[in-house]
């Protein structure tokens, strides 16, 4: 089964983010999500005997697989956790070569429909990631007042009618519960129409809603901190993002690690901040190749930074 996924699976920009980490033989990396294992083979390819491969992965089935996979390989570590505590995991404590992180959800995640991340099937309103954790998709929507649901699709989605969504769910729900992504997506097609040819109604709202379930983006503050905690003076750090949201905190926190001075010619100086890190070249983007090959590689974006002394 695990082998089935990994074929399916096709890993986004997988060259440009494992050249990002500069991989050594006998280094020590870190993969904090894992997902099918693509960019992890690749990286595991590059070490000998004496390197470090560390696995993380909040997805239940995604650490399913890569114990299924790698659970005999003596390089290999293996931890079922959000890599925002990656820094809390005894295996880190020696210092990484390169973290490379791959943001949003995967793959498997949308082809899965009882996961609950798409609208194309009717499943149940679910949305974690980790299944073993928190509130779903349907929880967040039958408890949160009309406001909070409206706030998250525009934060989340930038989606133009959160308001009105908002308030035909609140609507609906007093009659009966939205369960289904089924239900969901079609309310909020009744609600908004079909605006964007080529783009379902319900895009932004979806996504919204599973970067509010998961709390994706103070994961990926906490995973950058921590992040820039472990690695060592030299190491990597790779990560792709998926939406605008996710590439503006990446892009942010390796500009105010860099030691520049974010002023103003209007407001009161600033003293230089230490220099933590540096930014590897500029933003990568897929290539035609791979945009043809895999059109879900259509809105990443690959940064790479490497920790200063």
């Amino acid at each position: 089964m695990a082998e089935r996924q990994a074929l399916r699976h096709i890993p986004v920009m997988l060259g440009e983010a494992v050249e990002g980490l500069a991989v050594q033989a006998g280094g020590r990396y870190l993969d904090g999500t894992f997902g099918r294992g693509g960019h992890a083979r690749a990286v595991l390819s590059r070490l000998g005997p004496n390197g470090r491969l560390l696995l993380m992965d909040r997805d239940p089935q995604a650490i399913a697989a890569a114990r299924a996979e790698f659970a005999d390989d003596p390089r290999v570590s293996i931890r079922h956790a959000n890599f925002s505590s990656l820094a809390e995991w005894d295996e880190t404590a020696a210092g990484l070569d390169g973290i490379l992180l791959d943001l949003g959800v995967s793959s498997p995640q949308l082809d899965e429909a009882a996961r609950g991340f798409s609208f194309m099937a009717d499943a149940p309103l679910d949305m974690r990631m980790d299944t073993t954790e928190g509130e779903s998709a349907a929880d967040f929507i039958a408890r949160a007042d009309e406001r909070e649901i409206a706030d998250v699709l525009w934060v989340y989605g930038e989606e133009r009618f959160s308001r009105k969504i908002a308030r035909a769910i609140v609507e609906q729900r007093a009659e009966k519960p939205i369960l289904r992504t089924g239900e969901l997506a079609a309310l909020i097609e009744r609600v908004v129409g079909r605006r964007e040819p080529g783009k379902h109604p319900a895009t932004r709202s979806f996504q919204a809603l599973r970067i509010r379930v998961n709390a994706e983006l103070e994961s990926l503050e906490r995973g950058l901190a921590a992040a820039l905690e472990r690695l060592k003076v030299g190491g990597r750090l790779s990560i792709i993002s998926f939406h605008s949201l996710e590439d503006r905190a990446v892009k942010l926190f390796i500009r105010n690690q860099s030691g520049k001075v974010q002023g103003s010619r209007r407001g009161p100086p600033q003293a230089a901040k230490l220099a933590r890190l540096t930014a590897v070249g500029k933003a990568q983007f897929p290539s035609e190749q791979e945009l043809a090959a895999n059109p879900r590689a259509r809105s990443a974006v690959l940064r790479v930074a490497e920790k200063l002394a």
